[in-house]
């Protein structure tokens, strides 16, 4: 990933966040969801902001500004849904040449963000976070220092030091892309004991073993899955059923399957797929991978084809059969997601500064726009909660 692709992105709470006993829709579904928008800053765009998220329509609410910060870009949610963190793409913390982390606490009425503190992330570039789900850590991957780090959150929701991070080493094929480590994302496994780092740098996922109570990871044995040279992974996610995982690979346009052994941490290939149609022009590169809750299809984002790939699911296997692509009605699409009910996908066109709307068909994937859009500059990164009633 070339500097001028950190532009936008979108990501939102995990499939199959439950909405149980927050009230307002069918079976405690919310009737609206606040979503939180990272950017990169700079002229009249101040940090993060904040839509609604209509779910009988699909309709979005203009942005408005939910809390000031220098390039927050991408956006994790505490599970206790007070606090928000965010990477903090800046060149230097506290002296050092390093990125950072901030958190903020959030307005259960309004969903306003009010910072509390900044961490370093120990590496240049931060691109990706995830909060683990006992809510007691960040593990943040940094893309120009090629490393991953953990940092404990404390009772109040302000981040300690990092406890524990790991330099990651070597190279592979592409001389332009991958002369050193770059670390393009972190994800951990349903049982909060393996964490996974998708380095674009190496053709790997590394695996680590992930311990929350002494916010600590270390190599795992086996220590890392593999894709073909060059393809350079960059976002990972599993399958609802825990057994299954993909990664998107960002140089060579692919979409690789994984088998996951969760009592092991370990990861098998079962197929790598191209996210283009036959005819497609050269130029492309992916950003974005998601299941939908359902876990029925895999959406993976073209950036230069500027489309969704959209992917069904073996349910028997994991495997994936192509099922289409959709325009995401704007250019460069970063990042995107499903909101946790299954019904919307969420575009963001980091080239055309718009999100944009899609519902999807529960039986085919296919995508449909819903006519709603935003105008953000420079989006990327969405985070769903549910709207207070």
């Amino acid at each position: 990933m070339t500097r001028s692709t950190l532009l936008g992105s979108v990501v939102f709470l995990a499939a199959g966040t439950s909405f149980a006993g927050d009230g307002g829709g069918a079976e405690g579904e919310p009737s609206k969801l606040l979503v939180y928008v990272g950017t990169y800053t700079g002229g009249e765009n101040k940090g993060i902001h904040l839509l609604d998220l209509d779910l009988a329509t699909g309709a979005l609410s203009n942005p408005r500004l939910a809390g000031e910060a220098v390039n927050p870009t991408f956006l994790a949610i505490h599970p206790g849904r007070k606090f928000l963190y965010a990477v903090s793409e800046i060149g230097t913390l506290g002296g050092k040449k390093t990125g950072g982390v901030s958190a903020f606490s959030i307005d259960p009425k309004s969903g306003g963000l009010t910072p509390l503190n900044q961490q370093p992330s120990e590496g240049a570039g931060p691109c990706h976070l995830v909060v683990d789900k006992a809510g007691k850590n960040v593990l943040v991957a940094n893309y120009g220092g090629g490393s991953v780090a953990v940092l404990p959150i404390q009772e109040d929701g302000k981040l300690a030091p990092p406890s524990s991070s790991i330099q990651h080493t070597g190279s592979s094929v592409n001389a332009s892309r991958q002369k050193e480590p770059h670390a393009h994302s972190i994800n951990l496994d349903a049982a909060n004991k393996f964490a996974f780092a998708a380095d674009l740098g190496l053709d790997k996922v590394l695996v680590y073993k992930f311990d929350a109570a002494k916010g600590r990871i270390e190599p795992n044995d086996p220590p890392h899955a593999s894709v073909a040279p060059g393809s350079g992974p960059r976002h990972f996610a599993f399958h609802p059923d825990g057994k299954h995982a993909y990664v998107i690979n960002e140089i060579l346009s692919t979409l690789t399957a994984f088998a996951y052994d969760a009592a092991k941490g370990e990861l098998k290939e079962l197929q790598t797929l191209t996210t283009l149609p036959a005819d497609a022009k050269a130029g492309n590169s992916t950003a974005e991978v998601v299941v939908s809750p359902d876990g029925n299809f895999v959406f993976g984002s073209n950036r230069g084809h500027d489309s969704i790939a959209i992917f069904s699911v073996d349910a028997a296997t994991g495997k994936l059969s192509p099922a289409g692509h959709a325009s995401t009605q704007g250019k460069s699409p970063r990042n995107f997601n499903v909101d946790p009910t299954g019904k919307y996908l969420l575009a963001a066109n980091q080239g055309s500064d718009s999100i944009v709307v899609f519902k999807i068909d529960p039986k085919t994937g296919a995508l449909t726009p819903t006519g709603s859009t935003a105008k953000i500059s420079k989006p990327v990164c969405l985070r769903f909660l549910p709207a207070a009633e």
